[in-house]
């Protein structure tokens, strides 16, 4: 899978997450879904880590619930067996081997964004590529750096009130 980081001078890496730019203009085409899936060599919907689901029909929208990459995602509290480690920046990684697939990760994310996985009875994460967003007609979603660390900005002479500084906490 692609490394969802960018390389931030000195060799450092800066963390991505996908952000909702703007709900209001999704039309619930699920291109981002089909995108997700295709990316892993399927068809269909199932297995998309990305979901597009109506406020209420065509008057009310939809929303898009997407991984947020939570700075302390409760999610990784909840695994009994470490499978969901904390990435840097914020959000998960799955380390499949470890899940015992009791699903306390899909209850305890606050935005409902843990599709699970009938067949292996695994969760379905959100890897930060950003090839739904690739694909969105619409431009709804994006994927976004969540900036340097709080130590390459130090390094880098950036002090905490620069607008170029955004820690983890989105400051």
């Amino acid at each position: 899978m692609d490394d969802p980081r960018t390389w931030c001078g000195k060799g450092r890496v800066v963390a991505k997450r996908l952000s909702v730019v703007d709900v209001d203009r999704c039309v619930g085409c699920q291109a981002c879904m089909f995108a997700c899936v295709r990316r892993l060599g399927q068809g269909g919907l199932r297995g998309s880590r990305i979901r597009v689901a109506s406020a209420g029909g065509m008057r009310k929208g939809f929303v898009v619930i997407v991984c947020r990459a939570c700075p302390d995602p409760p999610c990784a509290h909840v695994c009994p067996e470490d499978a969901l480690v904390r990435r840097e920046g914020g959000g998960v990684r799955l380390k499949s081997e470890r899940c015992i697939g009791c699903g306390n990760c899909v209850r305890a994310c606050p935005f409902g964004a843990i599709e699970w996985d009938d067949e292996q009875e695994k969760p379905l994460i959100c890897v930060y590529c950003g090839y739904c967003a690739e694909y969105c007609p619409y431009e709804v979603i994006e994927l976004e750096e969540i900036g340097p660390s709080k130590d390459d900005a130090a390094e880098a002479g950036i002090t905490l009130g620069d607008p170029r500084f955004r820690g983890d906490d989105g400051k």
